[in-house]
């Protein structure tokens, strides 16, 4: 179907403006799609001006942070790149668009596969009625230190914590905050960190709760990676050791484990099929922590 095709189909639907239909037709096949489900959605201009559609119910807003796990570095396979209208994800510049991977953004020539988007597609294949909101945070490298708010990661010249709170404030325009998903401590797994880490991860879990108005506030901790050929010293396991203490100790928080996992073969990034099954996790532990 050429643009044209569906942008009078829009028309007829939507009630288009030709000016409208003129920026449509320019689109590359890829942002078409992305433009059709937006303007299904009425989220886009094509909403009709004279008899609107019933309100969409609200977003449930998630916000992915931490470092290059959750950024995503797997590859992109065709399975990836198939849009579900009811999975949306807030881009860099702050549109909802039909979730895609890749889903953040941190390092655009490194940035793959993650787990935000099977997340998201396993908590709409649960319930029918929901519309998901993924808010991309992550930034990759990052240690803890720099999850504090005011702190600059260097390399990307971000402010990571920053960033995500002033992102997912913005969000939540559109909807209701439901979990902070988060994949940290490679950065931090050192002789040198290691044992900062536990009252470092306390005081984000509580940080981000404060910031963003909800002592409850659900938070997840992905486990991470455990790769065959990539022995776990001492400061690896002592991180892992905290992800799973704070999840026994603090309300509303849950460990998700990456046991089985498997890399890209670089021993440190989840390749994309692991990434998409801890993804499943992550939404699985959410489930059971709401429920």
């Amino acid at each position: 179907m050429t643009a044209t095709t569906v942008g009078r189909s829009l028309s007829a639907q939507f009630g288009c403006t030709s000016s409208a239909l003129t920026s449509v037709h320019s689109l590359s096949s890829r942002a078409f799609v992305r433009y059709s489900l937006i303007a299904a959605l009425g989220l886009g201009a094509c909403a009709r001006p004279t008899a609107p559609s019933p309100a969409r119910a609200p977003l449930q807003l998630f916000v992915f942070v931490g470092q290059s796990n959750m950024a995503g570095r797997g590859v992109i396979e065709a399975e990836d790149s198939v849009p579900n209208p009811r999975v949306l994800m807030f881009t860099r510049d702050r549109n909802w668009l039909p979730a895609i991977d890749p889903v953040q953004f941190d390092k655009p020539r490194l940035v793959g596969v993650g787990p935000a988007r099977s997340f998201g597609l396993t908590l709409a294949n649960v319930d029918s009625t929901m519309l998901v909101g993924l808010i991309p945070a992550a930034v990759g490298g990052t240690d803890i230190a720099s999850w504090q708010p005011g702190a600059l990661d260097v390399a990307t010249q971000t402010h990571p914590y920053d960033d995500a709170i002033a992102r997912a404030r913005a969000a939540m325009k559109d909807g209701e905050l439901k979990a902070i998903v988060w994949h940290q401590g490679e950065s931090d797994a050192n002789a040198a960190k290691a044992e900062f880490y536990e009252p470092r991860l306390r005081a984000v879990i509580a940080q981000f709760r404060a910031d963003l108005g909800n002592p409850t506030l659900p938070f997840l901790i992905g486990q991470v990676g455990h790769f065959p050929g990539a022995e776990w010293k001492a400061p690896r396991i002592h991180v892992d050791s905290v992800h799973r203490a704070l999840a026994a100790q603090i309300p509303n928080v849950a460990f998700v484990s990456s046991e089985g996992l498997m890399d890209r073969g670089d021993t440190t990034h989840f390749n994309a099929a692991g990434a998409r099954e801890l993804g499943r996790r992550y939404a699985k532990a959410y489930l059971l922590l709401v429920h």
